[in-house]
């Protein structure tokens, strides 16, 4: 199956600049599609609804997230890229949101994108799960230990001093008495 829409994303928190090339009918082009209006959302939905075959390259960033959801729910093949090896592939010195995304349809066009290896979304959530499950448990651990390291002072602290051991038993009328575990019986 050959894919007939490339699509080099330069993503940003409020908008992506987009680069795309219609590879069955040369036509290429540039767009800024802001996300806070769903105009970005409406343009992948369009492409899916046209049923075109589409395949996205952008950058690794932690902002993302809704966004590929969002083409992983459409069907739209994903590549997330190695910032820093993209990185090492720009030949301008002059950084723009344009120059980055027609960089990135450069590289899939070449066959030359650095991809990451980016879990499923299904395994992004169990992974996220576990780091909460984890995250709790450490902090019953350190409430336990601070517990435990609490009761020891107390327990010290209050502890007679001489060699012998002191039991409390508690007398038949409920008040507490101290006897001696060490010392032998008068019966003896």
């Amino acid at each position: 199956m050959d894919l007939c829409l490339l699509i080099g994303v330069d993503y940003h928190p409020s908008f992506q600049q987009i680069a795309f090339l219609d590879q069955e009918t040369g036509e290429c082009g540039e767009r800024r599609l802001n996300h806070s209006d769903g105009e970005a959302e409406k343009f992948y939905r369009d492409l899916k609804q046209r049923g075109v075959r589409v395949r996205v390259g952008m950058e690794a960033t932690g902002y993302s997230r809704w966004f590929e959801r969002l083409l992983a729910e459409l069907g739209i093949e994903v590549w997330i890229g190695d910032a820093a090896k993209i990185q090492t592939k720009r030949v301008r010195k002059q950084k723009t949101d344009r120059n980055d995304a027609q960089l990135l349809l450069q590289l899939l066009l070449e066959n030359n994108f650095p991809r990451v290896w980016v879990p499923s979304s299904e395994n992004r959530d169990l992974r996220q799960l576990t780091y909460r499950g984890v995250s709790e448990l450490s902090v019953v651990f350190r409430l336990r230990s601070a517990c435990v390291t609490f009761v020891d002072e107390i327990r010290s602290s209050s502890a007679p001093r001489s060699p012998r051991l002191v039991r409390a038993t508690r007398s038949s009328n409920g008040t507490t008495t101290g006897q001696s575990t060490m010392q032998p019986s008068k019966e003896q």
